[in-house]
């Protein structure tokens, strides 16, 4: 098979969710719902956060930022496949293609620090809650945010350069709606295990040192639940994680089975499922999962909603 470096392909093809003329236009219209919800849901969180002074605290900047991350995550994928589906199309450009690459890798990194980092916030608040004030300064909670979009863009740097050095065949056609860092790779005329084994490695950094971080304050969280004497008490305490722990089990539940899809199984139809749930169906979710169980964000949504009226 003729081969070339990424850098002399024009254009791939993202063969998209199907190929029948007659559902894409149902497909439109369910995704450009979905997505304007995960927009307005997002925006909501945003805005209720910064006009309500009672939402001036480090938690609820973390949940602002997630809320902003989301938007980026769902909007680096979404937008191409609403466009292609618009126009009946299925092209996307070696640059346009690079691009979803940095802000699909970068905006999912971003997410799951942000979500370590609200667990550390939650750590303090339940194990120190005498010197919570202290330990979580605008300062600290600033350069945490700060150090999360650090990292989510050497995340990001590292998997273009990555991709950039892969020898594609030509006539590139994508088994899915956005260009996945371990689709391409799967794709190249060099495949080799050893370049799915970088792609692990960044997968074990940057998703696993997270992960660790939230299990670790999770287990200091109930370590220090346990040692509450009334029920009241621990149900108090662990109802103010109940939030964040779904939106945890949430993203990281659909973003393994995407992974594991997307690496280890070579049925195309699996792995976009996996991808549609997780790059869609969870931003989407998690404004739900924080207004309904939270009564602050909706005593400061119905404040909001009062006020724009």
């Amino acid at each position: 098979m003729e081969s070339q470096n990424l850098t002399s392909i024009l254009e791939f093809l993202l063969l998209g969710l199907t190929e029948d003329p007659e559902l894409q236009p149902i497909l439109l219209a369910l995704f450009l719902s979905m997505y304007l919800i995960t927009v307005l849901g997002n925006l909501l969180i945003i805005l209720a956060v910064s006009f309500d002074p009672h939402l001036h605290t480090p938690m609820y900047f973390f949940l602002s930022n997630l809320s902003l991350a989301d938007i980026g995550f769902n909007s680096s994928t979404v937008l191409k496949m609403l466009v292609n589906l618009r126009t009946h199309s299925k092209s996307i450009s070696y640059a346009g293609c690079l691009m979803q690459v940095a802000f699909f890798v970068m905006f999912c990194c971003l997410d799951s620090l942000l979500l370590a980092v609200m667990a550390y916030d939650r750590l303090v608040a339940i194990c120190h809650p005498l010197h919570y004030s202290i330990i979580m300064s605008p300062r600290l909670c600033g350069m945490l945010v700060l150090l999360s979009l650090f990292l989510s863009l050497l995340d990001s740097v590292l998997h273009c350069l990555m991709v950039s050095q892969v020898t594609f065949c030509t006539n590139i056609e994508i088994p899915n709606f956005f260009c996945e860092p371990p689709q391409l790779v799967k794709l190249a005329c060099d495949y080799t295990s050893t370049k799915n084994i970088f792609i692990f490695l960044f997968a074990a950094v940057f998703g696993g040192l997270p992960v660790l971080g939230i299990l670790y304050s999770y287990a200091r969280i109930v370590s220090s639940i346990l040692g509450v004497p009334s029920a009241s008490g621990k149900y108090k305490a662990f109802s103010t994680c109940g939030s964040h722990l779904s939106v945890v089990c949430l993203f990281y539940g659909t973003a393994l089975g995407a992974y594991c899809s997307s690496v280890f199984s070579d049925a195309p139809r699996k792995v976009m499922v996996a991808s549609v749930v997780y790059t869609t169906v969870t931003p989407m979710l998690n404004p739900f999962v924080y207004s309904l169980r939270n009564r602050d964000i909706k005593s400061a949504l119905r404040r909001l909603v009062r006020v724009a009226a």
